[in-house]
């Protein structure tokens, strides 16, 4: 019996494999994951690259004919042949036949969808958000047709099917590129299809099922930019209602997470009515002049 910790990542594994067209393609996309994001190649193990692979592949060459022999060990047992019993004929009613199908899968619930800002509460030179909507907890938004979520770096974007069967990879089809996005299923005109908002790295693009809709995950080219929406022309969010606590600052490089601080610390502060940063720069280079020219009159001067 396999190991409950040997399964624990199959249904992951799964859903990449099954976005590969054979085995070739899938080690290529598993090598060269660890040709960009890790050291493996290049490392101090370097010269162990090789054979650490062939050791794990022979384990597991091992174990799977072991297997192989047990079952077939097994299948040289003669099995008990089944009891038949005799056939019947029996009518079958209309309540019977309701009864004996198997239930509908449950059509996805639709999320709250998101709301417009409130135009009361602008503040002055926010007016360029009226018609935008409030973004959600993931500082996303919930459309009918779509959902998604955000960090600085990534998007999460969860495509749902109002369909009466159980959705299978087989069934869906997924373009992504990037600057564009199609998703649906076979033989229908896609749920969500145009341009994206901005542009992403596609060799970092994943999707998997879950809970009958498609979850897309992307990674931004442009990693200190809030997205409005995900496809263009759709209604987007007011991103100067974003939380960017939300999003991994630990993640970020010295001089992307400067600014991502510097931005966070200037929407706190105009939220709540007080200077930002660059105004405080501004007063304290003033002050600064004021104090090393005393002869001059300033009471006439007006602060901008």
């Amino acid at each position: 019996m396999v190991a409950v910790e040997e399964q624990k990542f199959d249904n992951m594994l799964m859903h990449i494999a099954q976005q590969h067209n054979g085995i070739e393609p899938l080690f290529d996309t598993f090598f060269g994951f660890l040709r960009r994001k890790t050291d493996f190649y290049t490392g101090a193990q370097k010269a162990m690259a090789e054979t650490l692979v062939m050791t794990s592949f022979k384990k597991h060459l091992n174990v799977a004919l072991k297997e192989k022999a047990a079952r077939e060990e097994s299948d040289m047992f003669e099995k008990p042949v089944p009891k038949v019993e005799p056939a019947t004929i029996e009518e079958i009613t209309t309540e019977g036949a309701k009864a004996s199908a198997p239930p509908p899968v449950p059509k996805p619930q639709k999320e709250d969808l998101s709301k417009p800002v409130d135009e009361t509460k602008l503040e002055e030179g926010e007016e360029s958000e009226k018609g935008k909507l409030e973004p959600n907890p993931g500082n996303g938004a919930n459309y009918p047709n779509y959902s998604f979520t955000q960090t600085l770096e990534e998007l999460e974007v969860r495509v749902p099917f109002d369909v009466n069967f159980k959705v299978k990879s087989k069934d869906c089809k997924v373009d992504i590129k990037d600057k564009s996005l199609s998703v649906g299923l076979k033989g229908q005109d896609p749920v969500v299809k145009g341009e994206l908002y901005g542009k992403i790295l596609t060799d970092e693009a994943l999707w998997h099922l879950e809970d009958n809709a498609i979850v897309l995950s992307l990674e931004k080219f442009n990693k200190v930019e809030w997205w409005g929406t995900i496809i263009k022309g759709d209604q987007e969010i007011s991103t100067k209602k974003v939380q960017p606590e939300n999003s991994k600052l630990g993640d970020l490089d010295g001089e992307t997470r400067s600014m991502v601080e510097k931005m966070m610390f200037d929407q706190r502060q105009k939220a709540a009515g007080l200077p930002t940063s660059d105004d405080q720069k501004k007063a304290d280079t003033m002050k600064k002049f004021m104090e090393q020219h005393p002869e001059m009159d300033f009471s006439k001067c007006k602060w901008g």
